[in-house]
């Protein structure tokens, strides 16, 4: 009788393993966005995203800092170019061909208040499968993906008057051309001064042309791990992007910035200056001066430049996920066991302090 009980089991389940294989393979079964999911599709796959997403992001500790402008303004300038199209903009209506996708974006104000800052982080870094949603382009980022959290955090809350402040470009880019006024200036100004205080996003004010052309090819061609720069990057025409760099080249050279008490100001130029011989680090100013001899223009300038942006550099050449052109590859001598995070600190508020 078992046995009997078995067989008619065993006959059942390749049954329906043929009807199922039948069904696939016949073709009936509808694949097109415009019929949408079944309600019972809809709530399996939202439940399994949901309990997968608050599952994997156990662990995950949010910096300090997501309430600091800098960050904010950095996440809404990317969200503006990589995120509105399909997310829509606050105070406007959803974008229309997203919506016609299954399923569809989501209008996030809602999703984001059921998130905490983990789960927030986990969705934007890895992205979800069978929606649309990408991954973080640069998964060494997190940074960069923590900047994109401190944003859609007060997007709730936000007013459409915030929310251009936050995202739009000063009136200055209209005297700047198309395409840094388009791809460039939320972020960094059209000044090259960048938007905020330390700010997230670099000073390009005054820099060099070479540097600069070469830097937006290395995140064109994926050398330099960016989420953020890497798409925009890679939009650019080689005439364009050279174009950006003689501009930025051409703006007043950076002002100096904030500086620390004076006896870590002094601890860096003295690593600037002379490096640390006993960890085999060289001094900064052989290639970024200050100095009265021209230096390759290869090299960045740092004197003036944000020493928020130079610490973050820094610690990025010392988990050896920064690239950038094969120049960049001189920086491997600053790991962990070279420079402390308080020398970093200290040649980062050095550079900051003197104007370019």
């Amino acid at each position: 009788m078992k046995r009997r009980w078995l067989i008619r089991a065993a006959v059942a389940a390749l049954a329906l393993a043929a009807l199922g294989a039948g069904v696939m393979f016949s073709g009936v079964i509808p694949v097109t966005a415009s019929s949408g999911h079944w309600d019972i599709t809809k709530w399996v796959l939202h439940t399994a995203m949901r309990r997968s997403v608050a599952t994997h992001s156990m662990g995950i500790t949010p910096p300090d800092d997501l309430d600091d402008e800098a960050l904010v303004l950095l996440g809404a300038g990317h969200y503006e170019h990589g995120c509105r199209y399909c997310h829509g903009a606050v105070g406007t209506r959803m974008p229309r061909v997203p919506g016609a996708m299954t399923p569809v974006p989501p209008w996030l104000p809602p999703r984001i208040e059921g998130l905490d800052d983990a789960e927030l982080f986990y969705v934007v870094k890895h992205g979800v499968k069978f929606t649309g949603m990408p991954a973080w382009p640069a998964q060494e980022r997190d940074d960069e993906v923590w900047a994109l959290v401190a944003f859609l955090r007060r997007v709730p809350e936000m007013s459409q008057a915030e929310y251009r402040r936050l995202t739009q470009a000063s009136s200055e880019s209209a005297e700047a051309p198309p395409v840094v006024s388009r791809m460039c200036a939320r972020c960094h100004g059209a000044d090259g001064l960048s938007r905020g205080v330390d700010g997230a996003a670099p000073r390009l004010a005054g820099q060099r042309v070479e540097y600069l052309d070469a830097a937006l090819l290395a995140y064109a061609e994926g050398h330099r791990p960016s989420g953020m720069m890497e798409p925009l990057a890679a939009e650019l025409f080689e005439e364009d992007r050279r174009l950006i760099a003689r501009w930025y080249a051409s703006r007043p050279g950076m002002p100096a910035a904030p500086a620390l008490p004076g006896a870590s100001i002094e601890r860096g130029a003295a690593i600037a200056e002379r490096g640390v011989p006993e960890e085999r680090v060289a001094a900064c100013s052989e290639c970024h001066g200050p100095s009265p001899t021209d230096r390759a223009d290869s090299y960045p300038i740092l004197s003036g430049q944000w020493a928020g942006y130079l610490r973050d550099q820094l610690q990025l050449f010392a988990r050896g996920v920064r690239g950038g052109a094969p120049q960049a590859e001189l920086m491997e001598a600053v790991d962990p066991h070279r420079l402390s995070p308080e020398e970093i600190r200290d040649v980062a508020s050095y550079y900051a302090r003197s104007g370019g």
